[in-house]
């Protein structure tokens, strides 16, 4: 999925070193299930394990790429992928301190949006984030989704053993036409560097 500022691919092993990089600060790390990357060859479990998520066709991880560097700065995924209801969701997005809140998540998140609704047809996108982690809620917010309700104990956080209550959000089908004219609107007027 090529677009002005980055390219979502495939999450392959050969994004392991850019991606230990990306992933240095500690904060990215706050509301996600595990706590960044010790060494090199976390990086490389941690993309196995996407792909070996990703066997069963319910899941399909992604590097996001940025074009001006050919760096990989982040990663993000389609999780909970169901064909025969044409739903999904997107998660498991984090970038690397520098593109954060810059139009390197605006347009990796239009990317994945357009594929969905244009080429897999699907009629619903969830998204679900830290009930606590007003940052990405705001994100959402600007983003278009439509908050739908917070969901108790919805998922164990992995590195310290608690569970997390998830703030539920969704875009369906018939909001796409006007929310892509408007996302489109945005990242010609934005550049990727903040």
């Amino acid at each position: 999925m090529l677009g002005r500022f980055v390219e979502v691919v495939p999450l392959a092993r050969v994004h392991a070193a850019d991606l230990f990089v990306a992933a240095a600060r500690p904060d990215i790390w706050r509301h996600m299930p595990i706590r960044g990357f010790s060494d090199l060859s976390a990086v490389e479990r941690w993309i196995d394990a996407a792909l070996h998520a990703a066997q069963n066709e319910r899941e399909e991880p992604f590097a996001i790429v940025d074009r001006a560097s050919g760096k990989a700065i982040g990663s993000t995924r389609y999780l909970d992928v169901r064909c025969e209801e044409r739903a999904l969701e997107i998660g498991w997005t984090w970038l690397a301190g520098p593109f954060q809140r810059t139009s390197a998540n605006t347009e990796s998140k239009y990317l994945l949006l357009r594929q969905a609704f244009e080429e897999r047809d699907v009629l619903r996108v969830a998204f679900f984030t830290d009930a606590q982690n007003g940052r990405s809620r705001a994100a959402l917010v600007r983003l278009g989704a439509t908050y739908e309700g917070t969901l108790r104990s919805h998922r164990a956080r992995a590195a310290n053993g608690f569970s997390r209550d998830s703030a539920a959000y969704s875009i369906i089908a018939p909001e796409w036409p006007a929310l892509r004219t408007r996302l489109e609107s945005k990242l010609r007027r934005h550049a990727v560097r903040p």
